[in-house]
Formats: structure tokens, sequence, C-alpha cells
């Protein structure tokens, strides 16, 4: 396990899941204050969906398809509960969070990049 491919992972999937959750009437009312748009929740549950199989690609091509599997679950879950943790008591860090976790992951792959 590399820690580029973690750092990848893990971003991918904070990401991921912040999005999925900003798709939601409540949560997306609790940050922005208004409820979201079609348009709005449709892009991004495509954004969250397209971040978590991406991230599992990835995981299954850089560390086989034996262990990959198991570190985009650890990742998945991690970001699972860091999400959770924020959105109980700070929900207007979630936007910002997704984007440091977007940029995490971005880090982590140019890292895989020029190694």
């Amino acid at each position: 396990m590399t820690p580029a491919i973690l750092a990848l992972n893990l971003g991918l999937s904070f990401a991921a899941l912040a999005a999925l959750c900003l798709s939601l009437n409540r949560h997306h009312a609790d940050i922005f204050g208004t409820k979201p748009s079609g348009r709005r929740v449709v892009l991004l549950r495509v954004l969250g969906w397209a971040g978590l199989v991406l991230g599992l690609v990835v995981a299954g091509e850089a560390e086989g398809w034996d262990f990959g599997p198991v570190q985009w679950i650890g990742a998945l879950s991690g970001a699972g509960v860091g999400l959770v943790l924020l959105l109980s008591y700070r929900p207007r860090l979630v936007t910002p969070a997704g984007a440091a976790a977007l940029g995490l992951a971005l880090a982590g792959g140019a890292l895989l990049h020029f190694a």
C-alpha cells in the first residue's frame, strides 16, 4: 500500500461522498440555506458516483484486484466517518473540506505520476 494511492483514494472518497451528501435536500439546505435545483442534484450525484467508481478502479489497478478493493473500502469508511462528524458539528465546512479532499486526491495522483 503506497501513501500516494491511499491519499488519492481517500481524497476521491471524501469528495465523492460530500457530493452525494450535498445532493440531498436536507444537507444542501443546512449548508447553503436553499434546496438544490434538479440540475444541481443530478450533477452532484453523477460526480459523486463517478468519484466512487474512479476510486475503486484506481485502487484496483494500482494495488491489484486482490487488495485494491479492500483499501478502497477502508478509505471509503474513513471518509464516511469524517464526513459524518463534519456534518454533525460543522456542516458549513463540508464544501471547503470536499474541495480540499479533491486537492489531496490530485496531489496523490501527481505523486503517482512523477514517482
